[in-house]
């Protein structure tokens, strides 16, 4: 599912980036520009990004 139209940024981005370290929206925003060009997406980024951090830690 995408997250972020403007960039074409998925949900397993956000996945796989959260499983390299990323822990924040602006940490998406400087790796994938999440939320950098209109916005609207980063609420959602950051429900995504909470939910693979979840298993990322679960998994830890």
């Amino acid at each position: 599912m995408y997250v972020c139209i403007c960039h074409a940024v998925t949900d397993r981005d956000v996945k796989a980036a959260a499983a390299q370290g990323i822990r924040c929206v602006p940490g998406l925003c400087r790796s994938l520009k999440v939320g950098s060009q209109c916005g609207r997406c980063t609420e959602f980024a950051q429900k995504t990004l909470d939910k693979a951090l979840e298993k990322v830690s679960v998994g830890a």
